[in-house]
């Protein structure tokens, strides 16, 4: 009976995560790649100065990689594979200043929100798109960085129908008040002052459905002030933890500015 061999992987485009020291030489990259979602990569001898991958496995940039040999079997896929090579596939410039702070946060999210060998193509779109608009002015980055939470709740399953109410599936009425909670999804408002209008939350969904990233921003633009916080409390609820790293340092470091 002839055996199935290994086969030699096709490049990835993706984009660094995280990244851990494994000796004085090497590095453990927690990579993002739109074919097979989130891998963990041993790159042997990264950190070397002579290493061409020193200049190219940075955060916020978009990379064409090749992995060593993968077995013809998902079940035999082992837990870290091998960086066998990386190539800037161009993009926007590195972020700086509070746009890489949102990066990180973004990057932190993906991390904790998506399991490794889980392709989210549909993310990594939007995480394309997401980054340039991170260094804009605070309505378009506050903007960006609301509707790609929106788009990792919807792909990861969630987020509920924004344009219905949740436990009656009833349309939404244009002037009616509205709440999103984590537990209970779209629901009459509590307090109507804290709270979406009919017509904003379809919105919101008419253009999660059409896939466009910048129609959601427009959308996600004109409800800020209620989606900030809703669903800054729904990613809580789903993550189990009551604060982001990134969102602690960011603290800290507007408390060292004042």
């Amino acid at each position: 009976m002839a055996t199935r061999t290994a086969r030699s992987a096709a490049p990835l485009e993706a984009f660094v995560l995280h990244r851990y020291d494994w000796s004085e030489s090497s590095l453990i990259l927690d990579l993002f790649t739109r074919e097979q979602g989130r891998l963990a990569v041993a790159a042997k001898g990264a950190k070397r100065p002579t290493s061409q991958l020193r200049s190219v496995l940075l955060p916020f940039q978009r990379v064409n990689i090749t992995l060593g040999r993968v077995p013809a079997s998902e079940s035999e896929m082992p837990e870290v594979q091998t960086l066998r090579g990386a190539e800037w596939a161009g993009g926007a410039p590195m972020l700086r200043g509070a746009a890489m702070f949102s990066g990180f946060y973004l990057n932190e999210l993906l991390m904790k929100l998506l399991a490794r060998h889980d392709p989210h193509a549909g993310v990594f779109d939007a995480y394309v798109a997401t980054l340039p608009a991170l260094s804009g002015d605070e309505l378009q980055s506050q903007s960006a960085l609301r509707a790609f939470e929106l788009v990792l709740l919807r792909e990861t399953g969630v987020l509920p129908e924004l344009g219905l109410m949740t436990q009656t599936q009833q349309p939404l009425r244009e002037d009616g008040r509205y709440a999103l909670l984590a537990e209970a999804g779209v629901v009459p408002a509590p307090d109507p002052g804290q709270a979406f209008d009919g017509t904003a939350l379809v919105r919101l969904q008419a253009a999660l459905e059409h896939g466009s990233i910048d129609a959601l921003q427009q959308a996600c633009s004109a409800a800020l002030p209620a989606l900030r916080p809703s669903l800054r409390a729904y990613l809580h609820y789903h993550l189990g933890s009551a604060s982001l790293r990134t969102r602690q340092v960011m603290r800290e470091v507007q408390q060292l500015i004042d």
